[in-house]
């Protein structure tokens, strides 16, 4: 079935403005899209009708409303293709969800010394926190940088991956729109013992993902990129490592228990 061009555009009310006289072309989705009627309805009716807490409470609204949020996990696991529905955890968006890795698995398994690979087009996202842990624990970055036309110059990747702890890459540049060989990188990254973890903020709009035909170990991208609502993020991990990983932020959903002594964590992904 063709996909009519009209009928898409209609469905996004935004678009049915003029902008000095002339009909809104919008063209900055690889920032952030517009939203479609379906989300934006389904986001009022929420609000006006179903809103409550999520896995905090046992009354009807709640449970509920806690029903639908772990629904919604269990078709992101779907849509990538994630072993489990409990490797997918739910952040504001693609750079929270960066920042996790690094913070919790970083900062738990990088000491001085230790390498990470990045490359010239990654997004900030990808960059600063790594910076940052660098500045904190003096582990090295290395780089991968670019061809004359614009893709990852992989042709050194052997010599750049030695002594590597972790590469982390982008599966699509946001500037580029260069497509990395995903699967390709991680098996490299793989035989040398490093860990790989990928950016997808801008393939999973665009292409099927299935993180296990990547045999990464974390994926991360944002919900308001495609066509979601923003403050929507996930991060994939496999299971094991998202269990070795020490809580990134302390209360709400990720306590089991509390006492004045100390406390226990809730299940993944909670936790």
């Amino acid at each position: 079935m063709a996909l009519d061009p009209v009928v898409v555009r209609n469905d996004f009310p935004l678009l049915a403005q003029e902008i000095d006289g002339k009909p809104l072309v919008y063209l900055d989705s690889a920032n952030t899209s517009q939203k479609p009627n379906i989300v934006i309805d389904t986001m009022a009716q929420f609000m006006r009708d179903s809103y409550a807490p999520i896995n905090r409470s046992s009354y009807t609204l709640a449970a509920n409303a806690t029903e639908a949020f772990e629904c919604a996990r269990s078709s992101v696991a779907r849509f990538i293709n994630a072993p489990k529905a409990n490797e997918i955890v739910f952040t504001k968006n693609a750079t929270e969800a960066l920042n996790l890795i690094v913070g919790s698995w970083g900062r738990t398994n990088l000491q001085r010394g230790d390498v990470v690979l990045l490359t010239h087009m990654e997004h900030h996202a990808n960059i600063v926190p790594w910076q940052m842990l660098a500045q904190e624990r003096g582990i090295e970055l290395r780089w991968v940088p670019l061809t004359n036309d614009f893709q990852l110059d992989l042709s050194s990747l052997e010599t750049l991956l030695r002594g590597v702890k972790v590469f982390s890459f982008n599966s699509m540049s946001n500037v580029l729109g260069t497509i990395n060989p995903v699967e390709k990188i991680c098996r490299a990254a793989h035989a040398v013992g490093a860990i790989a973890i990928v950016d997808a903020c801008q393939s999973v709009p665009h292409s099927p993902t299935d993180v296990q035909a990547w045999d990464a170990d974390f994926a991360a991208f944002s919900g308001h990129k495609m066509c979601g609502p923003s403050g929507i993020g996930v991060l994939w991990g496999r299971e094991a490592m998202l269990e070795a990983m020490p809580p990134f932020l302390g209360g709400g959903n990720m306590i089991s228990e509390v006492r004045l002594d100390g406390f226990t964590c809730a299940e993944l992904p909670a936790k």
